[in-house]
């Protein structure tokens, strides 16, 4: 073995160059999530199988957002009959439960969701926390980025940021985007999750998804925490449905 090709530092040295060119090349991207769970997968795959960069954030370590506990760390997902389709375009397996649910391994739907959306282009970057939005013109343009222990640690280090045309909060319960623009802008509302009524949920959360303001859009349970719906549990068909919902309405935006 060549051992010139072959060292410790030529190693950490294909990791440097590989990182960065991908970071480099995100620094401009055509749209920006953040969340990596269920809706934020779905959506980023669907845009990016259309042709349009996409650059995902997740300041989590593991992506899945949700899905690996399933309920109570009993690791099923629940959806229902009107979500089977992205299962199915996913590749995902599933057992009929009544004629309405239906269920899933929660470690294959992470992994496979995850999986589509890497080959379908979706760059990502775990670990990193968005901490600001960029706004010119009144329509959010960018993030503001940092690595996710900075915060962690209470670190005085300055970030960096990201331009695109357009955002998606994927973020779940925090709604933490929206947050940021509502605290700054005082022109967006956060009504907060209301408590659970699943069947009421799921409907709404695909329904009120939508551009929040010029630029970002929500998805997810984000959307409940905006509208003021209530939360859903332990069933996932709402969070798959609006993350392809959100898809279309961000490509039509931007195209």
């Amino acid at each position: 073995m060549n051992n010139k090709n072959f060292n410790e530092t030529t190693i950490t040295k294909a990791i440097i160059d590989e990182f960065f060119e991908k970071l480099r090349s995100s620094i401009e991207s055509d749209v920006c999530i953040v969340g990596a769970g269920p809706s934020g997968l779905v959506a980023a795959r669907y845009i990016a199988e259309r042709g349009f960069s996409v650059t995902l954030f997740e300041r989590k370590l593991s992506i899945g957002g949700g899905i690996w506990g399933g309920g109570m760390m009993f690791n099923k997902v629940v959806v229902q009959k009107e979500a089977l389709e992205i299962l199915e375009d996913a590749g995902v397996e599933y057992k009929e439960y009544n004629e309405n649910l239906f269920v899933c391994d929660s470690i294959e739907l992470s992994s496979a969701l995850t999986y589509r959306a890497v080959k379908a282009g979706v760059k990502f970057f775990n670990l990193v926390n968005v901490e600001d939005v960029i706004i010119k013109q009144k329509r959010v343009c960018g993030l503001v980025i940092n690595w996710y222990p900075v915060e962690m640690c209470s670190l005085s280090v300055d970030p960096l940021a990201i331009s695109c045309k357009a955002v998606i909060d994927a973020t779940g319960h925090d709604a933490s985007v929206c947050s940021i623009i509502a605290n700054k802008t005082g022109k967006l509302k956060i009504a907060g999750e209301k408590n659970m009524w699943a069947e009421k949920a799921e409907e709404a959360v695909v329904k009120y998804t939508s551009e929040v303001y010029p630029g970002l859009f929500v998805t997810g349970m984000s959307v409940a925490a905006v509208f003021g719906l209530p939360r859903m549990g332990p069933i996932f068909g709402g969070m798959l449905l609006s993350g392809r919902r959100v898809a279309d309405l961000v490509c039509e935006a931007i195209q």
